[in-house]
């Protein structure tokens, strides 16, 4: 469900794909080939939320911020991530079931583990490995995982265009 609020209605690419299932409402942008998948909130209520290319919010993830918020390109938010993150840089992988905390920037290149806490204020750096409650960086970045990262966000874009023709719902989910 796409949704108004106070004059502002959340933009979303023609090539995007938000399931009739998802909430998306307020003051959001969502990029060229990216989707919100089922059970997915994306509230913009409390500044502008930006979602980049080919970037993935998984089923009953919440992307909410307390001010803007910028998500990068070919970035994955997994099932049942909260995300309250001021910045997540391109090719990120935030895995199941996180949670990040207001404020938290996270660096391009970033795999934060599932089942993670960010806390408040973080700043991650670009190319880390991030795990644990409270998180924190365990190392840096393998190409292997990258190329995990881009494939994630590669096979969400293209199922997110077979939905698409499957159910006939563009990106007003009508």
């Amino acid at each position: 469900m796409i949704r108004s609020l106070d004059g502002l209605t959340p933009r979303v690419h023609e090539t995007a794909y938000v399931s009739e299932a998802a909430y998306v409402i307020g003051d959001v942008e969502i990029g060229p080939g990216s989707s919100v998948w089922p059970g997915a909130v994306i509230r913009g209520d409390d500044g502008r939320i930006t979602i980049g290319e080919r970037t993935n919010v998984q089923d009953n993830a919440v992307v909410h911020a307390d001010g803007d918020a910028r998500i990068g390109n070919l970035v994955t938010i997994g099932h049942g991530v909260v995300c309250h993150a001021r910045l997540v840089g391109d090719l990120c992988l935030i895995g199941n079931g996180a949670v990040v905390n207001d404020g938290v920037e996270i660096g391009e290149c970033t795999l934060v583990a599932a089942g993670s806490t960010v806390p408040e204020g973080k700043k991650l750096p670009s190319h880390s490995l991030v795990g644990g409650s409270p998180a924190r960086v365990r190392g840096r970045m393998r190409d292997r995982f990258l190329e995990q990262i881009r494939r994630a966000a590669d096979l969400y874009a293209e199922r997110a265009q077979r939905y698409r023709r499957g159910t006939g719902r563009g990106p007003e989910g009508t």
